[in-house]
């Protein structure tokens, strides 16, 4: 199902990105060297409550997870990238953690994703490996718009991560979202341009580079959720909601205070 959105529930999809980016950005800025996982899960159910809002994940129960999710938030450490279910875990000084986060509020669902570094060691691999994602989804942002079509978006992004060098996976990617987290049209992280279906104002998307340093292979976790990388490689993801627009793209997933 593609939905495309009337003035008033791109409002309420308005209300939601910004609760998502606001919760991410307290997240972050509460995490710390020995905070954990299972923490990280309490604060950001706490907020979503507080907000009278919905998870979109604690329910989540699709064909390729084992049962319901049952927590609030994604949190992939290192070698997880995906779909990270959270554990009893105390992050240490120089992991990279993702944090992937998806409410509702009013019927109307926004996703985003942030990747980050715990602590004083920063490794110059995993910085580079969060810059690239960061620019490639600038770059798929960029290329979103009314007339444009998913192969254009696809394609920015493919090429801004096979020129850093990562290998590409295209099981998981972008998707459009609205009434609930996941719809088509799916968005790989790399593809042809000027093909797919053509962008149009009201459409709200999902997009979400991420990568694994050395491999496109994933393997599942004995939690059967959380998506690792098959050589144990470190990962990163970056993701943004975003509103096609008459005259571009409008990022939804933006902190209140950074919003125009």
């Amino acid at each position: 199902m593609i939905e495309i959105l009337d003035p008033t529930r791109l409002a309420r999809a308005k209300e939601s990105g910004a609760l998502v980016a606001d919760i991410l950005a307290t997240l972050k800025g509460r995490t710390e060297v020995g905070t954990n996982l299972l923490d990280i899960d309490r604060w950001a159910k706490a907020m979503i409550v507080d907000a009278g809002a919905q998870s979109c994940y604690v329910d989540y129960e699709p064909s390729f997870g084992r049962g319901p999710f049952g927590h609030y938030i994604c949190t992939a450490v290192n070698d997880a990238v995906l779909h990270g279910r959270p554990y009893d875990y105390a992050l240490a000084d120089g992991d990279l953690l993702t944090l992937d986060l998806a409410v509702s509020t009013g019927g109307v669902a926004a996703d985003a994703a942030i990747s980050f570094i715990v602590g004083d060691t920063q490794p110059e691999e995993s910085v580079a490996m969060i810059g690239a994602t960061e620019r490639a989804l600038a770059a798929g942002i960029a290329a979103a718009g009314p007339g444009a079509r998913i192969g254009d978006i696809s394609h920015a992004i493919g090429t801004v991560l096979s020129q850093a060098g990562y290998p590409i996976n295209t099981e998981f990617g972008g998707h459009g979202i609205g009434s609930t987290m996941h719809q088509d049209p799916h968005v790989a992280n790399t593809g042809r341009p000027g093909r797919g279906y053509k962008l149009r104002p009201g459409l709200l998307l999902a997009l979400e580079p991420w990568v694994m340093a050395d491999t496109a292979r994933l393997v599942t976790d004995a939690d059967g959720w959380t998506l690792r990388s098959a050589t144990g490689c470190r990962t990163a993801h970056s993701e943004h909601t975003i509103a096609i627009t008459d005259d571009g793209a409008d990022i939804l997933t933006l902190p209140r205070h950074a919003q125009p």
